[in-house]
């Protein structure tokens, strides 16, 4: 009787790597991208300008609070229309992308902080939108009744304010670990494999030749009829 050897199968574990295996791939793959973008990219520096809104004679000084306000809110407007573009040597659009102002909710003050490439050009653009905001209260200062004066002039950067390779690396991998997590928990279970369903089947099935025992049907006993008197 020919009798087939039995196939064993490795443990599933050792035949594919685990779901798991995906988070650390991703916090890897995470960590190089943010690296790689740290590295390559231009770091930029920012260079902050303060002006303070003042009350001119005979004014209420509550009011300087609330031009502060306003001044702080369309301050990229005045520098375009201004000449704080000739002045930092920029064009219009990167006055608006690249200079943001920002105002206190308690004395009448505005920040004006600017980014660029280069440390000079980020301080001639904040000083210039500065400079701008002092022009234009000093044309509007009989309605208005309040004008801005220069504060503090900005000082040039020595460190850039952009994440180093370090730091992006790091959140890179952070990143990439978050979404690894969110995979494991959205991604199906697999199926048993059909190498293992295959085996499990041979396991169950009869051995081979063993023959089913049928039972023998039943013969029926014949009498035979009395003859008739």
């Amino acid at each position: 009787m020919n009798t087939t050897p039995t196939r064993t199968f490795p443990p599933a574990g050792l035949r594919r790597p685990g779901r798991w295996a995906v988070l650390p791939a991703a916090v890897l793959a995470g960590a190089v991208l943010g690296g790689g973008y740290g590295a390559l990219k231009t770091p930029q520096y920012a260079a902050i300008s303060y002006v303070i809104v003042v009350p001119a004679e005979k004014s209420d000084p509550a009011a300087a609070l609330g031009f502060a306000q306003a001044y702080g809110r369309v301050a990229t407007d005045i520098a375009v229309t201004g000449d704080a573009q000739v002045w930092a040597g920029v064009t219009a659009d990167t006055l608006r992308k690249s200079v943001q102002a920002a105002t206190s909710p308690d004395a009448p003050m505005i920040s004006i902080t600017a980014r660029a490439e280069k440390p000079a050009k980020a301080v001639s653009m904040a000083d210039g939108v500065a400079r701008a905001l002092v022009l234009n209260s000093t044309h509007v200062a009989g309605s208005t009744g309040v004008k801005v004066v220069q504060f503090s002039r900005a000082t040039k950067p020595v460190a850039p304010v952009s994440p180093s390779a370090p730091l992006s690396a790091l959140v890179g991998g952070c990143a990439g670990g978050l979404l690894g997590g969110l995979v494991l928990l959205v991604r199906p279970k697999r199926g048993t494999p059909r190498g293992e369903a295959r085996h499990s089947r041979q396991a169950t099935a009869p051995a081979t030749g063993a023959s089913a025992a049928v039972p023998a049907p039943a013969v029926a006993s014949h009498q035979p009829e009395p003859e008739a008197v």
